[in-house]
């Protein structure tokens, strides 16, 4: 039997890493595989950040992947979290009892809501300005 609120939980606390994916479908699925990938390689560029502060040009590429990858976990919570009990059991629970998720589920969902958002707006915002720093440097540069 597979709980709708624990599922939407795992996606909150570790589904940029894919966990909610394992617990649902199994260690075989390919896109729990492809998760950590991008998740990684975002940390990667933070540690970067740290280290060579915000002009480095891979960290601020980087970035944005873990940003990204946070903003879908937390959307597959909200998933998770608003699929009606009787749809879920079709899905993951065809011979077991009916799920009842109560207001664990609801907590999980609006902590999506708020990390996912937040994660998601941060995350343009980084983008966006690093782009358009990039473009104001080439024009200097091109003017020079």
């Amino acid at each position: 039997m597979k709980s709708k609120t624990l599922a939407t939980w795992i996606a909150l606390i570790g589904g940029s890493l894919g966990l909610h994916r394992f617990y649902l479908h199994g260690w075989r699925d390919v896109w729990g595989w492809l998760h950590p990938l991008p998740t990684l390689l975002g940390l990667y560029g933070l540690d970067r950040v740290s280290r060579f502060g915000q002009d480095d040009h891979l960290s601020w590429a980087l970035i944005p992947l873990a940003g990204v990858s946070v903003a879908a976990a937390m959307l597959m919570a909200l998933v998770y979290g608003l699929t009606a009990d009787e749809k879920w059991d079709l899905r993951f629970n065809p011979q077991g009892p009916a799920t009842q998720s109560g207001w664990a589920a609801i907590i999980g969902v609006v902590l999506a809501l708020l990390v996912g958002a937040g994660v998601l707006m941060a995350t343009i915002a980084f983008s966006g300005q690093r782009f358009f720093e990039y473009q104001i440097e080439e024009a200097r540069k091109i003017s020079r």
